[in-house]
């Protein structure tokens, strides 16, 4: 049903919260259709999330260790994936802070700080 949803059982080391999470959020977007969250969607969306990632926790840690590794690796685990997430998150504590940053997309483009 969700082919983007990776194998988190037998990882090493064990799945993140962050990957299981993943996973639940994937899961509810498929099976509710709600790609973008609005005022009467998100709290039904986000609850339902956070239920799935609870009871997959529970899951992993109850079945038996695997005899064979997974044979894809979950995003989150991948190095490109890591560099954009801490770019993004670079990005935006810049934003927030007011400290002069480029944007790839535009390349002339920089923010200088906020003059007050």
């Amino acid at each position: 049903m969700c082919r983007n949803i990776t194998t988190l059982r037998g990882l090493e080391p064990p799945a993140t919260s962050e990957e299981i999470e993943a996973a639940a959020r994937q899961y509810v977007r498929k099976v509710t259709g709600v790609q973008s969250l609005s005022d009467a969607t998100r709290e039904p969306f986000e609850d339902a999330v956070r239920q799935i990632a609870e009871i997959t926790a529970r899951l992993l840690d109850d079945l038996p260790a695997r005899r064979q590794p997974p044979t894809t690796v979950p995003p989150l685990r991948r190095a490109d994936v890591q560099a954009r997430i801490a770019a993004r998150e670079a990005h935006e504590r810049a934003h927030e802070l007011g400290l002069p940053h480029e944007h790839d997309d535009e390349d002339d483009h920089v923010h200088e700080p906020a003059r007050v």
